[in-house]
């Protein structure tokens, strides 16, 4: 009966053993720790790109995209670009290149925001025959077009206001530094990949006023849309109108009145008129 139990428990203790080998074989190696760092890339294709209301393309179509990286600590950093007319302010440009770099972090509900962003415009060759000079002083620019803002943004649930400040002369307008932006936007969730946006934009350009429509630039911009995700792709539709004195009338042009070419231009359009804006999109 002992010889019995024992060569039981002989048998008993060689299969556990492979078994134990196989229990062990069959554990998963432990989940490698998630990377700080994030990368991403953007493109998009809209029939008119507004900036701030305002179109930048002679209400034609424009190829955008971008490339962003994040950590985990906040800090943020990327480049955009996208084609441009010259006669929207860039003489001898096609080209807009952002780049933007900040902190950001949200606790719940809230978000906070802080950068700066910096707008340049290779190839552009401003010269008093071709750019606005200051109706107030006469101050006229030369050479690059370009800006540099910083912004403060905040944020609760699916609404943002951002201010944004131009630390240089806006858009290289003379003796325009200080000229801000305020946004605020909403874009709430419908479900089932349909979303709807929401935005009204004011928008201040400092030390150029007079009494006539082509030196006020300040105005306030509205847009209202919708988006709809289809496999990650973002097709979207939107109006987008402002009160910007856009007026061609020659006889009392608006500021944003603006030609197909910064240098002899043959046509003239309202830049700042309202317009449906159609856009796919999509992150990668």
């Amino acid at each position: 009966m002992r010889k019995t139990i024992l060569a039981a428990s002989l048998a008993s203790a060689v299969f556990a053993v492979p078994q134990l080998a196989s229990a062990q074989a069959a554990a998963p190696a432990a989940a490698a720790p998630a990377s700080p760092h994030t990368f991403t890339g953007n493109m998009s294709l809209v029939s008119d790109y507004r900036f701030r209301g305002i179109s930048q393309t002679f209400k034609q179509p424009a190829i955008q995209g971008g490339f962003d990286y994040s950590h985990t600590s906040g800090f943020y950093a990327g480049n955009w670009d996208s084609n441009v007319n010259s006669g929207a302010g860039y003489p001898g440009g096609s080209i807009e290149m952002d780049f933007y770099g900040g902190w950001k972090q949200t606790w719940g509900d809230w978000g906070l925001d802080l950068g700066t962003i910096y707008y340049y415009y290779p190839g552009t060759d401003a010269t008093t025959a071709n750019f606005p000079a200051n109706p107030k002083n006469g101050k006229t620019h030369g050479g690059n077009v370009h800006n540099w803002e910083v912004y403060i943004g905040g944020s609760w649930k699916w609404i943002s206001l951002k201010y944004s400040h131009a630390v240089s002369d806006y858009f290289s307008l003379p003796d325009t530094k200080g000229s801000n932006y305020l946004d605020l936007s909403g874009t709430y969730d419908l479900g089932d990949g349909w979303n709807i946006l929401g935005h009204l934009g004011s928008f201040h350009l400092d030390n150029w006023h007079t009494s006539t429509d082509l030196t006020k630039g300040s105005y306030t911009d509205w847009k209202l849309g919708v988006t709809k995700d289809l496999s990650g792709w973002i097709v979207g539709a939107s109006y987008v109108d402002t009160n910007a004195k856009g007026s061609c009338n020659t006889a009392n042009p608006g500021f944003y009145c603006f030609g197909n070419s910064a240098a002899g231009a043959t046509k003239t359009k309202d830049a700042s008129s309202g317009t449906l804006v159609l856009s796919v999109s999509k992150t990668f």
